[in-house]
């Protein structure tokens, strides 16, 4: 029996027009593509799959984006023997079926395979979004590999929300199968034979200080490789002392950076600190985060430095959840009302 692959390469939710058809996302998106591309190449991948999340909403994509989607596919198609592809939550119109996914017109692309049903090949297992009674299948599955888009209960969503048991599918209902490699949760994390493979790049401050992204090389019955894309753009959290103190190692190109200001200064400390950082840094954003609340004020009314409160952080976090067993509103109001 031939196995479905030799060697794999494999990433996952990258998540096309984030941040409000973010320009500069979309381009990081292309250049990761290209990169993914390139490096597939060097490691003699001939195969390669996609775990989900390709596009970000799901009940409409910007025209600039889809263009950037396009191209994206098209090159994948070029560049591998087979790019197996399945469509994540994001990718699906409705939240309880699969009936219409964003991703539709690329069955039409030679060798990009549209995976949205349950599929299965020799010793692979490819399971879609789990919709309906798909659940009642899981603990029968019988494979070495299954490659999906799963919300296992238990794991991490991002460093701080750990998904809860929502009483359908638990890691032990995989017992059948050698290992499971899913996507969904951007964090990359193992627990038994269940490894969350982590998305191409790191999105937002909820993966602060976490930059295991990048893509997985899979060569059959070998243990996975993993490799990050070199000009991610990353995220950090600091102290200004610390950053006063140590700037050159802790600033670095392509960095978003959140500094807490534990040391008093001006406005015009401020105002010198935000743009000589960024221009001798090359960092992409820096936002200064005041010790109290009541400081933002002080600094809003003489000009436009960004700071961000406590709660503006706590409702971006909140924000930026992704699962159906949270009600985002209804965080966002408990928070409110603390």
């Amino acid at each position: 029996m031939t196995n479905l692959f030799r060697k794999a390469a494999i990433c996952t939710d990258i998540h096309w027009g984030l941040k409000s058809n973010s320009l500069v996302h979309n381009r990081d998106c292309e250049a990761f593509i290209d990169w993914f591309i390139a490096k597939a190449k060097e490691e003699g991948c001939e195969t390669g799959f996609f775990l989900g999340d390709w596009h970000n909403h799901r009940a409409s994509i910007n025209l600039q984006t889809l263009q950037f989607s396009v191209r994206a596919l098209e090159k994948l198609s070029a560049a591998f023997n087979t790019f197996y592809f399945i469509p994540g939550n994001h990718d699906l119109y409705y939240r309880d079926k699969r009936d219409i996914q964003s991703v539709e017109w690329a069955r039409h692309l030679p060798n990009v395979r549209i995976v949205n049903d349950w599929f299965s090949d020799g010793d692979v297992v490819i399971a879609p979004w789990l919709v309906g009674d798909d659940h009642k299948r899981v603990h029968k599955l019988k494979g070495k590999y299954l490659f999906g888009h799963l919300e296992l209960p238990h794991f991490f969503m991002n460093a701080m929300v750990q998904m809860p048991d929502h009483g359908e599918v638990k890691q032990e209902h995989f017992g059948g199968i050698g290992h499971v490699f899913t996507g969904h949760f951007h964090k990359r994390q193992t627990a038994n034979n269940i490894t969350y493979i982590g998305n191409c790049f790191p999105h937002n401050y909820a993966d602060a200080g976490d930059d295991d992204r990048g893509l997985m090389v899979l060569e059959w019955d070998k243990e996975p490789e993993y490799f990050a894309w070199p000009d991610q753009p990353v995220y950090r959290v600091f102290g200004l002392k610390d950053v006063l103190n140590h700037t050159e190692v802790m600033l670095k190109p392509n960095m978003h950076v959140r500094v807490n200001l534990d040391v008093d200064i001006s406005y015009e400390e401020a105002t010198f600190i935000k743009e000589t950082f960024i221009d001798t840094y090359k960092l992409r954003e820096i936002t200064l985060i005041p010790a109290k609340v009541t400081d933002l004020t002080d600094y809003e009314i003489q000009g436009n430095i960004e700071f961000e409160s406590v709660d503006q952080i706590v409702f971006g976090q909140l924000n930026s959840i992704d699962s159906e067993q949270f009600n985002k509103n209804l965080l966002l109001d408990i928070y409110r009302n603390l």
